[in-house]
């Protein structure tokens, strides 16, 4: 049965993770045929089958079954909320299994579980594909580019947050309360308003008799005494008002004059009992300047197959100090022998050939790049596994160098975020 792919893409775009110095892409076959011997279905079902490409580069990854393929992002927020909780029960699933797996006392299935507690990182939501709505994970056992592993491998497929609707505007509770209380006391303060007392007819009037068709008009309900009773306050408060300016006047009129009736009182002299003395005058003493602290400076002597990165041609971008052959020492052993393994490099104009032998005699060759990063970094890459004698491939480290004392490179190399080796470069020839 053809089975769908699912994503192809580069080996060098991503960062690949492991663990006991090893990459989990190296191991990814065994790791799904490890788990499905286990009975660990559902951890198989979500990891997409990786084939790489004859020249070692490149891998593609296809579904493990068959079904309707859709893109994480183009699925809606209800299949995406339920594949999610899937992810998330299978990863605890897995890190139960790999802590168990890592505390047996065989060295494989210590390996085992080390690998497996990094297995199910991946890049970024673009790299997870739903199968008949089941999730399944592309480029597992890689992250991004000078990313490092995360705690929560499936947190970037949780949905944005959203923002909660601003609340209506209400009026200052203090205003509210205030204009209650003015009306209220409004209401107090206003005098009661008594019906208006019934007149007596008129003879004249009782003899006429209207027309009972005919509606009689309202009458006011207020006196007019009362209208001119409530109208005295304004009238007596607007009179109040006009007498102020005339108030103020007279009374700054009273104080000038008072001021101006007032003699001038002549100044007295102070008697002290001391004579008038000048203020001193103070010298500085005039300090030297202080002598400069003569520093002695160690030059070291730099080694002649030392690999040092020429200040002039890192600030203009180039590499030409490192055309040659190099020996590269690590900072590690090879689990066979005991020894480190013996690692050279040929490199000609940002291109060679890297030559690593481990083992029991075990070649691998593989085509690396090198380059500057903007930071001043030298990168050495592989492009993809290197190939062995025997039929495996073997990881080869990132090297990263920067220029330390007197330009002599320091470098190291990377297999993951979590195992990095030191290193040294050593001139062999040109």
């Amino acid at each position: 049965m053809t089975k769908t792919l699912l994503r192809s893409g580069n080996l060098d775009d991503y960062q690949s993770v492991g663990g006991g110095g090893q990459a989990v892409f190296t191991s990814a076959l065994q790791i799904r045929e490890t788990l499905r011997l286990q009975k660990h279905d559902a951890l198989v079902a979500c990891l997409a089958v990786p084939q790489v490409n004859d020249d070692g580069d490149r891998v593609d990854w296809y579904a493990p079954r068959a079904g309707k393929v859709v893109a994480w992002k183009a699925a809606d927020e209800a299949v995406q909320a339920r594949a999610l909780a899937q992810l998330t029960l299978l990863f605890e699933a897995a890190s139960r299994l790999s802590a168990s797996c890592q505390q047996s006392t065989k060295t494989a299935r210590r390996l085992f579980g080390a690998l497996l507690e990094k297995a199910l990182q991946f890049p970024g939501p673009n790299h997870v594909f739903l199968v008949d709505n089941s999730p399944v994970i592309a480029f597992w056992g890689f992250v991004n580019l000078n990313e490092q592993a995360r705690e929560a491998p499936f947190a970037c497929l949780q949905p944005p947050a959203r923002m909660p609707d601003p609340a209506p505007a209400l009026p200052p509770a203090g205003l509210a309360a205030a204009y209650s209380e003015t009306m209220d006391a409004a209401a107090e303060e206003a005098p009661p308003i008594s019906p208006p007392p019934q007149a007596e007819p008129e003879p004249a009037a009782a003899a006429a008799t209207p027309p009972a068709d005919t509606p009689a008009p309202a009458r006011s309900r207020i006196r007019p005494g009362r209208l001119a009773f409530l109208g005295l306050p304004l009238v007596a408060g607007a009179a109040a008002l006009l007498l102020v300016p005339d108030l103020l006047s007279a009374h700054r009129a009273e104080s000038a004059a008072v001021v101006q009736a007032l003699p001038a009182v002549p100044a007295q002299p102070m008697l002290t009992g001391a004579l008038p003395l000048r203020p001193a005058t103070v010298i500085a003493p005039v300090k030297e300047p202080p002598k400069a602290e003569t520093k002695t400076v160690v030059l070291t002597a730099v080694p002649g197959d030392a690999l040092v990165m020429e200040a002039g041609q890192v600030r203009a971008g180039t590499t030409g100090f490192l055309n040659g052959s190099w020996r590269v020492v690590l900072d590690a052993k090879d689990a066979v022998t005991g020894k480190a393994p013996l690692l050279r490099y040929q490199i000609k104009n940002n291109k060679g050939t890297a030559r690593l032998v481990h083992g029991d005699s075990v070649v691998c060759k593989a085509d690396v790049f090198a380059g500057l990063h903007q930071n001043g970094e030298l990168q050495i890459k592989n492009r993809g596994l290197a190939r062995c004698s025997d039929g495996s491939r073997y990881p080869l480290p990132l090297i990263v160098c920067t220029a330390g004392t007197s330009g002599v490179a320091q470098c190291s190399g990377r297999y993951d975020a979590s195992t990095v080796i030191p290193l040294t470069f050593h001139k062999i020839g040109r």
